[in-house]
């Protein structure tokens, strides 16, 4: 699996792991079923057959207005992260991660057959933000939506 690489995340992955505070897959547009949303993946510290995905959401505004309220109320947000995404400007929504192993996923490709990239810098942030969350949420603090901790051991004992 390349690094810094986008992904959709399957729909077996929903029938495996049923959890309502995942981000749903599809979305409906005139008609036709997207993949939705898009991930960014990186590997976790303890085990390399597990990768953490990072939701991407082209809400901008949205997600910064919601930054900007927990930086005023505690001071930073490491749960919501921004950058670029194919020129446009994203969120990265680390309080949405989830862990999944590589069978889950489908790479973002281009219309030339290449794996989408993102700048090193944006994926370096996003990995550094989403460890430290994951660090704050294995102290009990519910910084996660989904039960990222009970998902993880379901997909330890698939490996």
């Amino acid at each position: 699996m390349l690094d810094a690489q986008l992904y959709f995340l399957s729909d077996q992955y929903y029938i495996d792991f049923p959890d309502d505070k995942l981000m749903q897959n599809k979305d409906m547009i005139d008609g036709i079923r997207r993949s939705r949303p898009c991930f960014l993946a990186f590997p976790d510290s303890k085990n390399p057959s597990i990768y953490w995905l990072v939701p991407i959401s082209s809400r901008y505004e949205k997600y910064q207005k919601i930054a900007q309220s927990k930086i005023e109320k505690y001071g930073r947000c490491n749960t919501i992260r921004f950058g670029t995404v194919l020129g446009r400007n994203a969120a990265f929504l680390i309080q949405n991660m989830c862990p999944v192993t590589e069978f889950y996923l489908t790479a973002y490709i281009d219309k030339n057959k290449v794996p989408i990239r993102l700048d090193d810098r944006i994926v370096e942030d996003v990995t550094k933000n989403a460890r430290e969350v994951l660090a704050i949420a294995r102290r009990g603090a519910k910084v996660i939506f989904p039960d990222v901790f009970k998902l993880y051991q379901e997909l330890e004992k698939t490996l």
